[in-house]
């Protein structure tokens, strides 16, 4: 079952045990904030970003796992692609952070 949930601007889709969360130029500490909640309910967050918006995503998982749950938490995997950009005939990188709950 998968429900798709409005936070912050973000979409946030949850699965059994693991949430996505598009992380888009949104402010880097809401958004860590709102990885935070869910990981409170959840024991595993996908972090998905493309393009410009890349540095937030690294930033929210950084300040999740070096500050806000420090040995509670850990990057379990990182993903990088490229796309065909919509319509514009380029490239856009993407980029899927794992987040886990110790």
């Amino acid at each position: 079952m998968e429900e798709i949930n409005e936070l912050h601007g973000q979409e946030q889709t949850k699965t059994s045990d693991e949430a996505i969360m598009d992380i888009g130029n949104y402010p880097v500490m809401q958004a860590a904030l709102d990885v935070l909640t869910i990981l409170g309910k959840r024991n595993k967050v996908v972090l998905k970003s493309r393009g410009n918006s890349i540095p937030n995503a690294v930033a929210v998982a950084n300040i999740i796992t070096e500050k806000m749950l420090k040995g509670n938490s850990q990057i379990q995997k990182i993903n990088l692609d490229t796309v065909d950009a919509a319509g514009i005939g380029s490239m856009t990188s993407t980029i899927e952070i794992i987040l886990t709950k110790n």
